[in-house]
């Protein structure tokens, strides 16, 4: 029988952190693979692929030398967190080859907040008036990212946004895993269904890499496998509603690979809108853990 993780929120936090800077390089990978640096131009679906088959050769290596003891799945729930996490993360690899690191980064890190309301029926979480000002919040940071003008507005904005909402529907899949089988996994299995998924997705686009395009998107495997060793077992170690807004630690991640590897500096529009959303995630975080400290202080 597994035995749920301790709860540990302050170790949860540490691992969502180091998780973002995983996925916000990510990110950086797959950009360069979307343009001409390194070869003619990777279609996202072939990106995406590559992050999968890779990310799995390294958890079957981890598992290979771990030799955990694995029960029997909750296959239902494993699909259904794949499904939504290989659309959304093949929709931000698209958004990131047309628009800066930070501004889609900032518009898929709304996942928390859509996380937060799905959790809602999903999970039956209570979500109070200070909560629900965060999101709003949040939402406003996003609608000034997007530059809704006829001279501004990018259509790659809202592939970002529509990954944003699927992934928050991966938020709560991987909630409902966490506390039934071992991390390892969870992360095996999803990875294992994500190669199949993305190698049907991959059929009609796919090209063969240059061997610098090989090297990355081993990096970008690698680096997605480290990720979500970290985020999966945050979530197995707090309250999905608690972890997940640190997940916009990603937000300044993607900023300084924009100005160090692409000489992007973030203009006011983004560090405005990034602003927003950041103030929004602080907020919900820091009324959860008052919330917390009240119950702890209650019962003891």
């Amino acid at each position: 029988m597994f035995q749920p993780k301790a709860h540990n929120p302050g170790l949860a936090v540490l691992l969502m952190v180091t998780a973002t800077a995983f996925i916000a390089a990510t990110t950086l990978f797959a950009k360069a693979l979307g343009g001409q640096t390194l070869g003619p131009a990777l279609h996202p679906l072939q990106v995406s692929h590559g992050r999968f088959v890779f990310a799995l050769l390294g958890i079957s290596a981890a598992v290979a030398v771990m030799r955990p003891t694995l029960t029997r799945p909750s296959w239902g729930l494993h699909f259904a967190r794949t499904f939504f996490g290989w659309g959304g993360v093949t929709l931000m690899f698209a958004a990131v080859t047309f628009i800066p690191l930070a501004d889609a980064t900032a518009i898929v890190f709304l996942n928390p907040v859509f996380g937060m309301i799905l959790a809602i029926p999903l999970l039956s979480e209570k979500v109070g008036r200070i909560r629900w000002s965060a999101a709003t919040i949040a939402f406003a940071g996003a609608l000034i990212l997007l530059r809704p003008t006829p001279e501004s507005f990018q259509i790659a904005s809202l592939l970002a946004l529509a990954a944003a909402l699927i992934m928050g529907f991966e938020i709560i899949f991987i909630k409902k895993l966490s506390g039934r089988e071992l991390p390892i996994q969870v992360l095996l299995i999803n990875n294992f269904l994500g190669v199949i998924i993305a190698s049907v997705a991959v059929l009609g686009v796919w090209q063969m890499p240059t061997p610098a395009q090989w090297a990355m998107l081993v990096a970008l495997g690698l680096c997605m496998a480290m990720a979500q060793a970290c985020f999966v077992n945050a979530m197995a170690r707090a309250d999905a509603s608690f972890v997940a807004p640190f997940s916009y630690g990603t937000l300044i991640f993607a900023t300084l690979y924009d100005i160090a590897f692409f000489d992007q500096i973030p203009d006011v529009v983004t560090l405005t809108g990034a602003g927003i959303i950041l103030s929004g995630g602080v907020l919900l975080a820091w009324r959860e853990a008052r919330l917390r400290q009240r119950a702890k202080n209650t019962t003891s």
